[in-house]
């Protein structure tokens, strides 16, 4: 008989003993802290999905197409002075993003306010190409957004997810009753476009993101998201600042990079 081929010595414990052995493996493993992102991750998934049985047809899904840039660094003031030509709200706040485990295809964050949102990834939609001052990747996405409360009553951030503090300057636009303009959406469904300039902070780093996410009627959508692109990019970004396919990713796509990735990742 060879070595390959020798019988496993036989465990010095008897069945019982292992099974008691294995259930308290379990249950010190449940209870491990660093594994807490599991028990945080099938609450807010439990409630989403009994939510959306609850609600029924009446919880549909909010269709987008986006196109995002992620730059690494403060944001410039001649960017802001750019973006500030057009009317916009402010806010700012922290969201904390399901980082680990890593869901393809899925982007899971709590709002701050004590919002869960879900998004669906479906698939990209082409590029957006305005010559000579933008080009980047178009994705449609399929949103859920419920009440939930907070990950933790403390300070502490749960295993497995990296909170993202962000400072928004938001413009809403519109092709309602003729070209597309800073204006707020008409009732009735009408496609619009709201587009953000923010400043992001995470991992003890710098950021900032232009993103444009058109809603409303899906045949609507990319005429909707051109139109408004075109309006905004008709007076160029400072110079130094190209949005092209390089810096074009969702914000799941950019933070699913390893921590460290940092700004090199990008240039």
């Amino acid at each position: 008989m060879t070595a390959a081929q020798q019988v496993p010595t036989p465990s010095p414990l008897g069945p019982l003993a292992r099974y008691e052995k294995n259930l308290m493996d379990r249950v010190a493993d449940f209870n491990d802290p660093h594994q807490e992102w599991r028990r945080l991750f099938s609450e807010l998934l439990g409630t989403f999905f009994l939510v959306l049985a609850a609600a029924g047809p009446v919880a549909e899904a909010v269709r987008s197409l986006e196109v995002r840039w992620i730059f690494p660094g403060p944001l410039k003031s001649a960017v802001t002075r750019w973006f500030s030509r057009f009317p916009a709200t402010t806010e700012s706040r922290e969201h904390a993003y399901l980082l680990d485990p890593q869901l393809r295809g899925l982007s899971v964050k709590v709002r701050a306010g004590g919002a869960l949102e879900v998004k669906v990834y479906r698939g990209g939609r082409g590029i957006l190409q305005l010559p000579g001052r933008a080009r980047g990747r178009l994705e449609a996405w399929q949103k859920w957004s419920f009440p939930c409360g907070p990950l933790r009553q403390d300070s502490a951030n749960p295993a497995g997810w990296q909170p993202v503090r962000k400072s928004r300057r938001i413009s809403l636009f519109s092709r309602t009753g003729g070209p597309a303009a800073a204006r707020a959406p008409a009732p009735g469904g009408q496609a619009w476009c709201e587009v953000e300039l923010t400043e992001v902070r995470t991992r003890g780093q710098d950021w900032w993101t232009l993103g444009f996410e058109a809603t409303g009627p899906a045949g609507l959508l990319h005429g909707e998201l051109q139109a408004t692109a075109a309006l905004l990019f008709a007076r160029p970004l400072p110079a130094g600042v190209a949005p092209g396919p390089d810096y074009s990713r969702s914000y799941a796509e950019w933070l699913g990079w390893p921590p460290g990735a940092g700004r090199d990742a990008v240039t």
